[in-house]
Order: structure tokens, then sequence, then C-alpha cells
């Protein structure tokens, strides 16, 4: 089953919801499409006072969204910002593959302390549904920052079944990387080619699967209506190969008049993965899919999730899936860009 907008509405509406890491690319864009169903209460909680601040201004007459400055690294803060709540989307994480290369012991006490903080605070406030955000990193990782998100999506499906939780479903989405999202390549090939600089390029046979954030806003609002408790949700993704991304680049600065940008070859960086996966081998015996998503449920019973099928897919490889061809991506980046503008 694929819920309608009037299915959506009517689970949203009337409902407290908080949304961790309510401030960033995904969040925000979480926030801005929940206050079209008429919840009762958004309650943006993050840790930084100027993107909160920035927020508050944008959001100015919108009476619903309020504010929570606090970390989910504090269980008590975690605590105290779900009280009551419904439902909670679980945006807050460290996502830079270097920087949690970095930093590893920082990755581990936001990416996965704070997500059993969050799990916690949920069972003891009894909220009814939590759904993480969680990215194909996860899968066969090779950096800290996707084995600190697999280790969060196994905690999330364990969450279901502890003695102490009465009622709340936990269900993990798994993302692949998000264009337009703070960090993305796109954004920052546009911004090195705007400046002048050179394209800082990995390898060009570097393949990933991608979704634009209204995609990956649609899936996360759509895995709370379907969420029974234990799930991964994932968005059907085609890919884009870093080769035709930098022809595409090419191409979009002589129709804007700019400059060729050079492009300047900085290899892969530690941890980085050539090709990227949706899914274990152990997870594809247990798959389902729909027209819009793959399911891996908690169990081979798909009863309770209508609309689904078990799947008959083999490619989960972003080098072995549909790859956009040069004119697509330079679609994609025009309106990337044009979006920025507006």
């Amino acid at each position: 089953m694929i819920p309608t907008l009037k299915e959506l509405a009517a689970f949203y509406c009337n409902k407290k919801i908080v949304v961790t890491g309510g401030t960033g690319s995904i969040g925000e864009n979480i926030v801005r499409s929940l206050i079209q169903y008429h919840p009762r209460q958004i309650i943006v909680f993050n840790r930084d006072d100027s993107k909160q601040y920035l927020m508050q201004k944008k959001y100015l007459l919108e009476k619903k969204i309020s504010y929570y400055l606090g970390d989910i690294r504090d269980y008590q803060s975690v605590e105290n910002v779900t009280k009551g709540a419904d439902i909670v989307f679980h945006a807050a994480a460290l996502k830079q593959v270097p920087i949690c290369e970095e930093n590893p012991y920082e990755a581990i006490r936001t990416n996965i302390v704070g997500c059993q903080h969050i799990i916690q605070a949920a069972i003891k406030n009894n909220v009814d549904t939590v759904i993480n955000v969680s990215t194909d990193k996860a899968v066969n990782p090779t950096n800290t920052m996707g084995a600190t998100k697999l280790i969060a999506e196994k905690l999330f499906k364990n969450a279901n079944n502890l003695l102490e939780n009465n009622k709340t479903r936990f269900a993990s989405v798994r993302f692949g990387n998000v264009l337009g999202s703070r960090g993305s390549v796109i954004p920052l090939f546009l911004d090195q080619a705007r400046t002048g600089q050179p394209i800082t390029l990995t390898s060009p046979e570097m393949t990933r699967f991608f979704m634009t954030i209204p995609q990956a806003v649609e899936l996360m609002l759509k895995a709370g209506f379907l969420c029974q408790g234990g799930e991964v949700f994932i968005f059907k993704m085609s890919a884009i190969r870093l080769e035709e991304l930098i022809q595409a680049m090419k191409l979009y600065c002589q129709k804007k008049g700019w400059p060729i940008p050079t492009v300047k070859e900085v290899g892969v960086r530690e941890g980085e993965k050539i090709y990227e996966e949706l899914l274990s081998l152990h997870e594809q015996g247990f798959l389902a899919e729909n027209k819009e998503m793959y399911l891996i449920p908690p169990s081979s019973d798909l009863s309770s999730y209508p609309g689904f099928q078990p799947s008959t897919t083999t490619s989960f490889r972003s080098d072995t899936t549909k790859l956009h061809s040069v004119e697509e991506i330079l679609s994609i980046v025009e309106k990337l860009d044009t979006d920025k503008v507006r």
C-alpha cells in the first residue's frame, strides 16, 4: 500500500511531533512538509543556536512550530523534549564521512549513544512511533560513519523487543546521497565552479545512489505511516557516476557563461567506497517491495504490509543499477542551482 495524501493528512493531523536535527536540510524539510497536515505541535530539536534562530525567523508565522535547544548526547534533554510526543523523526547525526573518520569517538557519541538516548526516552514517554534516518553506507560499512549508522539501525530494530517497551514502534529509513543537502556533491561542485576553483574529484568511476530532498522527506513521512515496528524502508533510487556528473558540470558552466572549470583528482578518501550498496547479502532473502520502495520487514510475514510483495530485484549496487546520462544529470544540476537562487 502506498499511502495517499489524504491518509497521511489524517495520520499526522493533531499529532505532537519532534524532529531531531530539525534545522538540518532533511529536518527542516520534514518540518515544512508536516505543516500542511495540521499537527498539534512540531518541535524542532537541535544544538545549533544560530541555525535555530534563523529558522525561527523563517517560520515566524507558523505558530505550531516550537523550538528546543539541546543535544541528543544529553539524555535528560532528549527525555524532556519527547514528553507527550506522538511521533519522533530522528534526523540528528554526524553524517560527513571524513569528519567521522577523523573523530570516531564523537561519531559514536552522537550516532550511537545519541540514538540510544532517543530509544530510552521514547519508551519512557510512551511515544507511538520513532523513525530513524539511516544511510546506504550502513550496508557492509568501510567507514566510521557507516559503522555507527549500522549499529543505530540494529538498536532501532532491537528496541521493538525490549521488555520495558509497552507501545513504541521503531523503524529506520535508509537513504542514498541526498542531492542539495548541505555537504552534498553537486552544491560543492557548483560553488567551486561559480568561484573559479578547480572541481575536486575523488574518482571518475565512483557511483552513488541519490534522491532529492523532497523524495527523502516523502519516504520519511510514508515510513511513519507504514511503520509496524522493526522495519527498514528504502526508497527505489537510481545512481550517478562522477564521470558523467563532471561532464554535466562543464556543460552547465558553458550554458551559464562561466569559465570551464579544471578538474583536480584528489583520490578516494579514507573509508570511502567506489560504489554503494542498498542491502547486505543476508537481507536480500527477506526483501519486499512496492512501486516506490523496498521493505526489509522484521519477519517474512507480509500480511501487515498490503501492497508489498516479495522482491525479485537482484541489483543493489550503485554501479550495476540504472545510471543517469549526462543530459539527465544536467537537468538535475540546473534545477538544484535554480532552487538555490530562489
